[in-house]
């Protein structure tokens, strides 16, 4: 988890709605009311005595029918994730909304309703930063054939892929659609996209006494020639919704979410398993955090680490330990070691006799062994290690032999909590032998002895 670049957000004055709910056909009166930093999204159940209310997050989420609801006690308010995605997608982080009824109005089965009406009241910044979290792994979840997946994002930011299919015979197409996330694009492309279902659908539900006052005008509604009595906004306005209630569910979470989001065909339970697994890392994150800390880094008067410091920090022993002394380290920014070749190195023995030639595959664990000290200098290596995931870019410029002196220095790219990334150079005198960019993942592991 990280601190947002942006402030949190709140409406710059109260504002009113009212509608039909589409489930329980119920009249619905809304007002949306400002409100401080860091209390999120509440309902208010203004019909009920004691006006009780329930938090718009993930952990009072109960299951429901194709649509998505939150219940505490009393208070239970149902499908909220249009005006959760506006919200979110206008990005309005804190907002009391107090309603007559159990359940949303539906409006045209979109948010652009609701973005008119954040538009028209305004929207302020608050003394206070925004959470967000910034993946650092993929998050998968499966149901059936439903999967949605969670990737770091290559930008800041939160990108939504949603593919659409409900097989050959429906007369709803193959859709796919990709949004990069932001007020401006939510309020353009994704906003207007209405809620679809099938006709046969529509009157099975009717059947059962479900939105007797929903009409052809309100939702989308396929029948084998395609929309009964209605016009599409856009071509692939079905996946475009999807990524509505995407963003209005994934809100749940409670802050913002940076990274690359890829669905197919899922819906809003599998949303709702997706931030739940979020949930979940955040919280394993937490209680790594609060860990007993390593000792500090055992670096002399000088500024140097020599061999036994060395061996304190890295797991490495005989004949794999290829550091020998730290030079320079800036805590999580840059590290210089030197690794002293000798003739006695066990690996020269056969690469090759009669000529020894240091392997530059070694000389790039040595550079990654120096990575591992700069890494160390920044995350709690208490119980951690770190491993090489991968290495790109590599050039092996020089040949290194006995009598030669190694010089590394590494620089961190990016250094986190379960992965690390740094740019490495191996110098002998002022010429370049070998460089490299590597990665490493950090697992548990014992104390090194």
């Amino acid at each position: 988890m990280q601190i947002s670049k942006r402030p949190q957000r709140t409406l710059a004055r109260e504002a009113a709605l009212q509608g039909v709910g589409f489930f329980h056909g119920a009249d619905v009166k809304l007002r949306f009311l400002p409100a401080e930093p860091d209390s999120g999204v509440r309902f208010v159940r203004t019909d009920l005595p004691g006006r009780p209310g329930v938090a718009a997050h993930i952990s009072q989420v109960v299951p429901s029918q194709r649509r998505t609801a939150v219940q505490d006690g009393a208070a239970k308010v149902e499908m909220i994730e249009h005006v959760m995605a506006a919200l979110a997608g206008m990005q309005v982080d804190n907002c009391t909304i107090e309603i007559d009824a159990p359940e949303l109005p539906g409006l045209d089965g979109s948010s652009k309703g609701y973005v008119a009406m954040i538009d028209e009241a305004g929207v302020v910044e608050q003394d206070r930063p925004r959470q967000a979290l910034s993946l650092e792994r993929s998050f998968v979840v499966r149901e059936g054939d439903a999967v949605l997946a969670a990737h770091p994002n290559s930008a800041e930011g939160l990108t939504l892929s949603y593919h659409l299919d409900y097989g050959q015979a429906s007369p709803i197409g193959n859709q796919s659609v990709l949004v990069a996330l932001s007020p401006e694009s939510f309020r353009r492309d994704v906003s207007p996209c209405r809620t679809f279902l099938l006709e046969q659908e529509a009157k099975a539900l009717r059947a059962a006494g479900i939105g007797l006052r929903a009409t052809e005008a309100d939702v989308l509604m396929f029948g084998p020639a395609g929309v009964v009595g209605n016009e599409l906004r856009f071509a692939d306005e079905c996946a475009r919704h999807k990524v509505l209630d995407m963003v209005g569910d994934l809100a749940l979470l409670g802050m913002d979410l940076h990274g690359f989001v890829v669905a197919h065909r899922s819906g809003h339970h599998t949303n709702a398993l997706l931030v739940r697994k979020l949930i979940q890392s955040i919280e394993k994150d937490r209680e790594k955090e609060v860990r007993p800390r390593a000792a500090a880094l055992p670096v002399r008067d000088d500024g140097t680490i020599d061999i036994l410091g060395i061996l304190e920090i890295l797991p490495h022993r005989y004949p794999m330990l290829l550091l020998d002394r730290v030079l320079e380290l800036e805590p999580g920014r840059r590290v210089v070691g030197i690794k002293n070749v000798s003739s006695n190195e066990p690996f020269f023995q056969g690469h090759w006799p009669g000529r020894p030639i240091m392997p530059g595959v070694l000389i790039l664990e040595a550079m990654a062994q120096a990575a591992g000290v700069l890494i160390a200098s920044t995350v709690n290596r208490l119980g951690r290690a770190a491993v090489i995931a991968s290495v790109d870019g590599v050039k092996l410029r020089r040949q290194v032999t006995p009598g030669d002196q190694l010089r590394l220095e590494v620089e961190a790219v990016k250094i986190k909590t379960a992965y690390a990334s740094v740019r490495g150079v191996a110098k002998v005198g002022d010429a370049t032998a070998a460089e490299a960019r590597i990665r490493f993942v950090l697992i548990d592991a014992p104390p090194t002895a």
